[in-house]
C-alpha cells in the first residue's frame, strides 16, 4: 500500500500566488475508516496560512517507508495494534532510534487503551501524546494537531538554529583562514547561500574607511553585470539598518567593521528571511566583520614585511661592506703590530748590549777601586753603585717593554710547572731590596714554605716584581712595604701592601690599561712607562687567576692581591 490515496488536495482552488508549503501529517492505521475520518475532520485546517498534506500507511512497515521518503513529516497519528499487537510501538522506536528523527511529534491513537499503558508508553517510546480513538472527536483532534504543530515548529526553529550555528562555526574557520579580500568575499557569498538554504545570485561590496567609491569584491550569477544598483546610496541607507533588509526581491545585509570599513551583501531572493535565518545572519555578520579586518590587516602585515625585508637587505649589504672594511683595517693593524714588535725587539737588542757594557765597566771600576785609600775608594764606590743601579733599572725597563710586546702576540703561552711559591716571592723581594734600602724603606717578606702550585715561575716572578717595584717607587722614603703569600681555601695568594698615598677612585678605572699614568708620582723621581700593571694583569689571566686592588690597604697605601688556583691549569693533566 503506497498511501497515495490519502493525499489531501481539493483541486478547486485557483493557484494565484505561491502558497506556503503545507504541514505534513502521516496517519498510520490499518482501519481505512480512520484515514477517511481524519481527512474529513482536518479538511479546512490552517495554521499560519499553511494547510495539511496527509500521508497514509496501513502498517508499521509502510509507516517506516513513508518516514524515510518524507523526513520533514511534522506529526504521526499512530495506531498501536496493526499487523501485530505492538507494531505501532515498534514503529515509534524505529523513528526515534533507527531514523534518528527527534523532531516529528508522535501521537499514539489507540482503540484499546489497556493494550498499551499510557505511562509506560510515553516514557519508554518517546511518545508526545496518547489518545483513545473514542475521545478524539473532530474538535479534540483539531486542538491536538494544533498543539503538536506549534511544538514541532518551535523544535524545527531550534534545530535550524543549531544547524545554522554549526555552519557558522565551520564558516568562521574558513573566513579567518582566507587572506585575500576577493577570495574572502566570494567565500562569504557561497557560505551565506549554504547558511540560508538558498541558491541565489548576489554580490559583496566594500567601501574603505573614510568613504570613497565602493568596490565590488565578488559577484555570483547575473550579478556579474552589477544590476545597475546605486551602491553608494545602498551603503548610505544600510548604515540605518539594524537587521537584514528585504526590498525589490533582494535581501541586503550591511556590516561595519571595527576598522571602519563598510560591507554590503546583496542576495537575489524573493523570499524574505524568517526570524531564525535573520538571527543566524546576525551572528554570521559579526564574524564576517572580524574576518574582513583580519584579511585587511594581513595584507598590511605582508606589505610591512616586504618593506622590512627590503630594509634588512639594505642593512645587510651595509654591514657586509663595513665588515669588509674592518677586515682590511684588521689586516693593516696586524701588519703594523708585527712591525712594531720587530722594531721593539731590535731596539731592545741594541739597548741591552750597551747596558751590558756599562754594567761590566762599573764592575771593573769597583774592582780597581778596591786597592785605593778609603777616602778615595768611598766616593768611587758610591758613584759606581749609582751607575750599576741605573743600568739595571734601564735593563728592567727594556725587559718590560719586550714582555709587553710579547703579551700582544697571539701565540703567547705560559709554561707552567710545579713550583715552590716561596722561592718565586723571595726572588722578587731580593731583586727590589737594594732599591728599597736606597730609600730607607722596610721591605718585609712573609711566605710559608711547602706551598707548591702549577705556574710559570719566570712569568709569575715578573708580575710580583712589577708590584713590588711599584710599591718601592710610590712609597715615601722611610716607608714600609709588606710582601706576603699564603693559602686561602683552594687558592694561593700573593699580596703587596705599602704605606704610600694609596689610589684615587679615578685611578681604578685606568689602572690596568697600557701606558696609563696614575695620580700619584714616584717619590724619588723614578721613571714610569705605564706598562707594568697591564703586564701583571696579562700574566695573571694566563694563569687563570685574578688580581684585586684596594685603594687603601692595611698600611694606608694601596694593596694588590694576586689569587691563583692550586689545581692544575686548564689544558694540563
Amino acid at each position: 500500500m503506497t498511501g497515495e490515496w490519502m493525499s489531501f488536495d481539493s483541486g478547486e482552488r485557483a493557484p494565484a500566488l505561491p502558497a506556503p508549503a503545507p504541514w505534513k501529517l502521516l496517519v498510520v492505521d490499518d482501519d481505512r475508516a480512520v484515514h477517511d475520518g481524519t481527512r474529513f475532520a482536518l479538511d479546512a485546517f490552517r495554521l499560519h496560512g499553511r494547510g495539511l498534506e496527509l500521508l497514509g500507511a496501513r502498517s508499521g512497515a509502510e509507516g517506516l517507508a513513508q518516514m524515510r521518503a518524507h523526513p520533514d513529516v511534522a506529526i504521526v497519528l499512530l495506531d498501536v495494534v496493526m499487523e501485530s499487537d505492538d507494531a505501532g510501538l515498534r514503529l515509534a522506536r524505529a523513528i526515534r532510534e533507527e531514523l534518528g528523527n527527534e523532531l516529528v511529534r508522535i501521537i499514539l491513537r489507540t482503540g484499546q487503551p489497556g493494550q498499551a499503558p499510557e505511562h509506560d508508553v510515553v516514557v519508554d517510546f518517546d511518545i508526545n501524546d496518547y489518545k483513545a480513538k473514542t475521545e478524539l472527536t473532530a474538535d479534540r483532534l483539531f486542538t491536538t494537531i494544533t498543539a503538536a504543530l506549534r511544538s514541532f515548529e518551535q523544535l524545527k526553529k531550534l534545530d535550524d538554529m543549531r544547524a545554522g550555528l554549526e555552519l557558522i562555526v565551520g564558516a568562521s574557520s574558513d573566513l579567518f583562514s582566507e587572506r585575500s579580500l576577493t577570495h574572502l568575499a566570494r567565500g562569504v557569498l557561497l557560505q551565506l547561500n549554504a547558511l540560508l538554504s538558498l541558491e541565489s545570485e548576489g554580490m559583496l561590496v566594500l567601501r574603505e574607511e573614510g568613504g570613497g567609491e565602493p568596490t565590488v569584491l565578488a559577484r555570483l550569477g547575473s550579478f556579474e553585470a552589477g544590476q545597475g544598483l546605486d551602491l553608494a546610496a545602498l551603503i548610505a541607507e544600510g548604515a540605518e539598518w539594524h537587521q537584514p533588509e528585504h526590498r525589490d526581491g533582494r535581501v541586503h545585509l550591511y556590516v561595519r567593521t571595527a576598522g571602519g570599513a563598510e560591507i554590503l551583501v546583496v542576495l537575489d531572493t524573493e523570499k524574505p528571511l524568517d526570524p531564525t535565518q535573520g538571527a543566524l545572519v546576525s551572528v554570521y555578520c559579526a564574524k564576517l566583520a572580524a574576518a574582513f579586518d583580519n584579511a585587511r590587516m594581513h595584507g598590511a602585515v605582508l606589505a610591512a614585511n616586504e618593506g622590512l625585508e627590503s630594509e634588512i637587505a639594505k642593512r645587510t649589504h651595509e654591514l657586509r661592506t663595513a665588515v669588509e672594511r674592518l677586515e682590511i683595517q684588521s689586516g693593516q693593524l696586524k701588519r703594523v703590530n708585527a712591525f712594531k714588535n720587530e722594531i721593539l725587539g731590535t731596539v731592545a737588542h741594541d739597548l741591552k748590549n750597551p747596558l751590558a757594557v756599562i754594567l761590566g765597566r762599573a764592575e771593573m771600576l769597583a774592582a780597581l777601586a778596591a786597592d785605593l785609600p778609603e777616602d778615595i775608594r768611598g766616593p768611587i764606590d758610591t758613584q759606581t753603585e749609582h751607575l750599576r743601579t741605573a743600568a739595571r733599572r734601564m735593563a728592567r725597563i727594556v725587559d718590560l717593554s719586550v714582555s709587553d710586546a710579547m703579551a700582544d702576540a697571539m701565540d703567547v703561552r705560559v709554561n707552567p710547572r710545579l713550583t715552590e711559591l716561596a722561592a718565586v716571592v723571595r726572588a722578587a723581594a731580593e731583586m727590589n731590596a737594594p732599591l728599597a734600602a736606597s730609600k730607607d724603606q722596610v721591605l718585609a717578606v712573609s711566605v710559608p714554605d711547602g706551598l707548591a702550585l702549577e705556574c710559570d715561575p719566570d712569568r709569575l716572578g715578573e708580575a710580583i716584581d712589577n708590584l713590588v717595584s711599584n710599591a718601592v717607587k710610590y712609597t715615601p722614603a722611610g716607608g714600609r712595604i709588606e710582601l706576603t703569600a699564603g693559602r686561602e681555601g683552594d687558592a694561593a695568594f700573593v699580596r703587596v701592601c705599602d704605606s704610600g698615598p694609596g689610589l684615587r677612585p679615578e685611578d681604578l678605572v685606568r689602572l690596568f690599561g697600557r701606558f696609563q699614568r696614575l695620580s700619584a708620582q714616584p717619590t724619588a723621581g723614578e721613571s714610569s712607562t705605564g706598562l707594568g700593571l697591564s703586564i701583571v694583569r696579562k700574566i695573571v689571566d694566563l694563569h687563570g687567576g685574578a688580581i684585586d686592588v684596594a685603594e687603601t690597604g692595611p698600611l694606608g697605601g694601596a694593596a694588590f692581591t694576586i689569587t691563583l688556583p692550586l689545581s692544575p691549569l686548564p689544558g694540563r693533566p
